[in-house]
């Protein structure tokens, strides 16, 4: 198989980006290319290091966002960069090289939910059916051709974490099947169409804006509930709300079936649609 790639660059973290690692460290043999491995957003399960060392897989770590833009400008090989799970904006300047090409893995079925925290918002939107998307990186944010997307249904009680576990599978998948044609340069990517009233959600976002409105109905707010839902990640703060007239924080919520309701201080039951209940335990700011 041939390439004009001397080299690949993963950057990311998480799960997800392990297995790519592993992927592109085993097709190094059918290419001949260099493989190197930088996480820029340090991750507290991380398994990239460990994948890295018993590989051989060169590895650096480069929190600083100007440190890593330097360290990629002085690229001379012709290289391609995998953007997996990976939150930094590459500079125009390095997209714009003719020995750069990246591709970036983003968790929504572009054009539509670009930006951060894609799973949240789709969850909170309602929405039936999400998926992914491996994309060409260009100056605009998640602008670039698509190369292949994947898509699956959001359950009716799916929450943050487990939607984006789903996805970050679809994206190892993705990922297999495209990566020979992206090599070879032969990846038949189409141009994304852009509607008037796209908007961009940016990380300091939170659904509802964080706010828990119970005027609002059952299954709104449920749906907010599961959109924040990233277990023990803090990936936003706790939901506020207010209740007899007291701000209160969110502990945590269940679904549960009427029979096993039980009262008791800093609780709220709210009836769902499928005759369940929502159990939300609170305590008073």
């Amino acid at each position: 198989m041939r390439t004009d790639f001397e080299k690949v660059v993963v950057i990311g973290y998480g799960k997800a980006t392990g297995e790519i690692l592993k992927y592109t460290d085993v097709r190094r043999t059918d290419y001949g290319y260099e493989l190197e491995f930088i996480e820029h957003e340090p991750h507290a399960l991380g398994v990239t290091r460990q994948i890295c060392e018993e590989r051989g897989i060169p590895f650096a770590s480069m929190p600083d966002k100007r440190a890593l833009g330097a360290y990629l400008a002085e690229i001379q090989e012709k290289t391609l960069i995998v953007s997996a799970s990976n939150n930094f904006l590459f500079p125009a300047a390095l997209v714009e090289r003719e020995n750069i090409t990246i591709i970036n893995f983003h968790n929504a079925l572009l054009p539509e939910y670009p930006g951060r925290n894609a799973p949240s918002w789709v969850i909170y939107r309602g929405e039936e059916r999400t998926g992914i998307t491996w994309h060409y990186v260009t100056a605009g944010v998640d602008e670039g051709g698509i190369i292949i997307q994947k898509s699956c249904e959001i359950g009716p009680d799916m929450k943050a974490y487990e939607l984006t576990e789903a996805l970050m599978d679809l994206a190892c998948e993705g990922f297999y099947e495209c990566f020979d044609s992206v090599l070879q340069k032969n990846a038949a990517a189409r141009p994304q169409r852009f509607s008037p009233d796209r908007r961009m959600y940016r990380s300091f976002e939170i659904p509802g804006d964080g706010f828990l409105d119970l005027s609002e109905p059952e299954e709104k707010v449920y749906r907010l509930l599961r959109s924040v839902d990233y277990g023990k990640s803090g990936i936003f703060p706790p939901l506020q709300m207010e209740i007899g007239g007291v701000r209160a924080e969110v502990l945590r919520y269940r679904k549960i079936v009427p029979e096993k309701r039980q009262e008791g201080a800093g609780l709220l039951y709210l009836p769902l649609p499928d005759g369940d209940l929502l159990k939300i335990k609170y305590r008073p700011l």
